[in-house]
């Protein structure tokens, strides 16, 4: 399995950083888990986005999905058009909500997008796709929010999602080769229940789930730091561990 990191910065885009979005290959195969705000225009870096062979998207916060509205446009209007719908997989009312932030319902065809998405609605558990077996359960968080593991020929990554502690971490991390895991919060703050996670607590969950390699998003850097998010999570994981930067690119 490759991991490239798209966008990983938490709840806005940072200068240099989309927010989350995150491209998953194996068996040529290509996934792309969230597609946040900017992540369109560094997603051109890496790959043709028409060759994207499915989407899922976690929550329908704007950090996660919003440049589902961008990509729409890409293949509605692309020279070559029409082409296939995407399986684009999300929460309850994923479509609904793509449509009103796309702005949708005054065009003169398909107003619904189903020409460029196929839209699916998760529930917790497993399914096959393509070559992939994805799991999901809900998460902490205010909204209707999926973790999501995915496998392939014997490796796994594990994605938190925006979560704060939930035992669905603990089952969807299990022994995972790679636990992404995001890290908004700074110890020591009086940081809100069930929304995020500190670099403390995802450290916490690596140990605990014998996560192979710990990756830490979603950093709100404004508000934290890179170091000393780095530097929680060292404390309570011996084993590797990064903080992502848009671009990087894991194998395993």
């Amino acid at each position: 399995m490759k991991l490239t990191v798209i966008g990983c910065a938490g709840s806005f885009p940072a200068p240099d950083t989309p927010c989350s979005a995150y491209l998953v290959e194996a068996g040529g195969f290509r996934l792309l888990i969230d597609f946040g705000t900017g992540s369109l225009g560094e997603l051109q870096k890496h790959v043709d986005p028409h060759l994207i062979d499915a989407v899922i998207v976690t929550h329908l916060h704007a950090d996660h999905f919003f440049d589902a509205c961008g990509y729409a446009v890409m293949r509605r209007y692309a020279p070559e058009a029409p082409k296939h719908p995407v399986p684009m997989y999300g929460p309850t009312g994923v479509g609904d909500r793509i449509v009103a932030a796309y702005g949708g319902q005054g065009e003169l065809c398909h107003p619904s997008l189903r020409d460029v998405y196929d839209f699916r609605e998760l529930r917790p558990g497993g399914f096959e796709l393509g070559p992939l077996t994805v799991t999901v359960d809900r998460v902490a968080h205010p909204v209707e929010t999926y973790g999501v593991r995915v496998e392939h020929a014997g490796s796994s990554l594990a994605y938190t999602s925006d979560s704060g502690p939930c035992q669905a971490l603990e089952s969807l991390a299990a022994h995972c080769d790679v636990f992404l895991a995001e890290a908004s919060y700074v110890e020591g703050r009086d940081n809100p229940k069930d929304v995020h996670l500190t670099g403390k607590e995802a450290g916490e969950y690596a140990t605990k789930t014998g996560a192979g390699r710990l990756l830490l998003t979603h950093l709100v850097e404004p508000w934290n730091s890179r170091e000393s998010t780095l530097a929680e999570a060292k404390a309570a994981y011996t084993g590797p561990v990064d903080v992502v930067r848009p671009g990087q690119v894991f194998e395993f």
